[in-house]
């Protein structure tokens, strides 16, 4: 039998809701697939990019027990964009509670990007609630990786970075971020929207190796917009909540689970030598490094080696 590569068919949510987790916060979750399955969790990018009716079809509907749901600010939880009590912790809290209201006992954990490193931070604290993990585009939040997407990325996007650097008043331009975060808590929309967007289009433009027409109008939507700009920030800020490297330090915690990572050659959002350490620092992984591709779950070489990822893990957890 040759190994399916291709995304699955769209399907529909047979559960969902909006969950409140606290006087502040609501979040959107949902579930489809077998019922019966192996529970997978998808965890989204950003910080703050939310969740899609997409992201269902990495998963075989008739194996996994599909659970998706948009992170504190993100999506369609509510308040979108909302900065208090939203942090790695808090997150990963959220994780556990959903788990427990869905009867979940274990489940395989699936994250891209920023999912990649909440998926970590998760296993990390409650690796007896973890089967494995399926990652792409490893982002361990140190704090050269967060220096490389303020200034870095110029190395080969020079021209979108002049665009996002070129926003602030030249004598802002020291403290990139330091001068994004105060305009994105602005609560003049008149001031914030605009700073997202221009934060929120520098990411989508340095997303993938061939521009992506499609990749980019989402990043520039309002929605996703004010999440991503504004909560990526927040969290750059506040250095994820943790301490450096500690996503590192910590792997031994999880490393007896399977993991595979797919990751992009010429990803320049994060750069595969996190992906690389990581695989290093965890004995029995798997990495597939697609020649080919770039930071984006949606270029087609990350798509099937996302899929062809899930599928082998019917194997690793049988």
């Amino acid at each position: 039998m040759t190994e399916r590569s291709e995304l699955y068919p769209a399907i529909e949510p047979h559960r969902s809701g909006m969950l409140p987790i606290d006087a502040i916060h609501t979040l959107y979750w949902e579930e489809s697939g077998n019922p019966q399955g192996v529970p997978v969790l998808f965890l989204h990018g950003g910080p703050g990019a939310g969740a899609s009716p997409k992201h269902r079809q990495f998963f075989d509907p008739a194996y996994y027990r599909i659970i998706i749901f948009d992170q504190r600010g993100a999506g369609r939880s509510t308040p979108l964009g909302e900065l208090r009590d939203n942090s790695t912790q808090h997150l990963i809290a959220d994780i556990e509670y959903l788990r427990e209201l869905l009867g979940v006992e274990r489940w395989l954990v699936f994250g891209g990007s920023w999912g990649s490193t909440l998926a970590l931070a998760y296993g990390e604290a409650h690796p007896e609630r973890c089967l494995g993990f399926v990652l792409r585009g490893i982002f361990l939040c140190r704090l050269w990786e967060i220096d490389w997407f303020m200034r870095g990325m110029r190395q080969f996007f020079p021209e979108a970075w002049q665009r996002f650097a070129g926003y602030l008043p030249e004598a802002e331009r020291d403290n990139l971020l330091g001068h994004f975060h105060t305009r994105l808590n602005d609560p003049d929309p008149a001031v914030h929207m605009p700073a997202a967007k221009v934060w929120s289009v520098y990411e989508g433009e340095c997303a993938t190796l061939q521009p992506d027409p499609a990749v980019q109008a989402n990043y520039g939507a309002d929605g996703v917009a004010l999440g991503v700009g504004r909560i990526e920030a927040h969290y750059f800020v506040n250095r994820i909540f943790l301490p450096e490297n500690d996503l590192l330090a910590n792997v031994g915690k999880i490393a007896h689970l399977p993991m595979i990572t797919i990751q992009g050659r010429y990803d320049v959002l994060c750069p595969p030598v996190s992906a690389w350490e990581l695989h290093q620092a965890w004995p029995g992984s798997s990495l597939e490094i697609v020649p080919d591709a770039g930071h984006s779950a949606w270029e087609p070489g990350i798509t099937r080696g996302l899929v062809r990822a899930c599928e082998r893990m019917k194997t690793l957890l049988a």
